[in-house]
């Protein structure tokens, strides 16, 4: 059984796992970073907070899809939210290729509604149930209701990408900046990003986010967290979780590059198992 996703994901391997991340692609008018796990994400970083025109992210082709499925029988794939890419589509346009070239074939594609994090906690999932030797079809029925008990949040401290992108208002992005505060967001239920707060100052912010935990129906599982070139604030929200929830199952581990272009410089993205 082999796993496939793209670079969204954040992972390079699954020890164990027949998997494969297919990149995507972030862009100005001048430049072309490919998110295929070489990228030099603090250049990216630098050139993007220059840059005064438009910048956008490109999906993959299906070429690429087709590739990464290979020639197995049984394929999931976990894509980034289909509200904010048309990756998700072209996943699915692949699938349909793959399968009339492979009829035997069973293939899942899975719109995560989320990124980063929540996408690896979904693709931890998979493993776990294809190690524990259950069939295709118990797995497709069973990672449906799992991510119902998964949650992501996220701060942000620039909005200038996504303002860049179209995703946010231009003003909002420049109050924010003005202002210095970090804009605390979700994945809403429909894949989009949601503004569900803002706060000045990381003190704030750890109090901010435990009490979202709360909310949500953290209770001390499973954690993963990313961050932009922000270690020590993801350490420090590390250890909250630990004190507060008694959970050792935490991971800090730095965004790839499309994570990193809509978190920016400083940007933490964390997602939960709920009960």
């Amino acid at each position: 059984m082999r796993l496939v996703a793209d670079s969204a994901c954040d992972i390079k391997e699954l020890r164990g796992m027949v998997f494969k991340a297919v990149p995507l692609t972030i862009s100005t008018d001048n430049e072309e970073f490919c998110d295929d796990g070489q990228l030099d994400i603090h250049r990216m970083l630098d050139i993007l907070e220059k840059h005064k025109g438009r910048s956008y992210t490109a999906c993959p082709g299906i070429d690429a899809w087709l590739e990464a499925f290979g020639d197995d029988d049984e394929i999931f794939v976990v894509t980034i939210t289909a509200g904010m890419s048309g990756t998700y589509n072209s996943a699915m346009a692949a699938r349909a290729v793959y399968l009339e070239e492979h009829p035997q074939a069973k293939v899942r594609v899975i719109d995560s509604k989320s990124t980063g994090p929540q996408m690896r906690i979904i693709l931890e999932q998979l493993q776990q149930m294809i190690e524990e030797g259950k069939k295709f079809e118990e797995i497709d029925g069973a990672i449906d209701a799992y991510m119902q008990k998964t949650r992501l949040f996220c701060s942000l401290k620039s909005l200038h990408n996504l303002a860049q992108n179209g995703r946010v208002s231009k003003v909002v992005a420049s109050a924010a900046e003005v202002l210095g505060i970090s804009v605390i967001g979700t994945a809403s239920s429909h894949g989009t990003l949601e503004a569900i707060g803002k706060c000045r100052g990381d003190k704030k912010l750890l109090v901010k986010l435990q009490a979202l935990l709360d909310d949500a129906g953290y209770e001390g599982g499973k954690l993963r967290i990313c961050h932009v070139e922000n270690e020590a604030l993801a350490d420090k929200i590390a250890d909250m979780i630990k004190q507060a929830y008694g959970t050792t199952d935490v991971c800090v581990y730095k965004a790839g590059g499309l994570c990193s272009y809509y978190a920016e410089r400083g940007g933490i993205i964390l997602s939960c198992e709920t009960k």
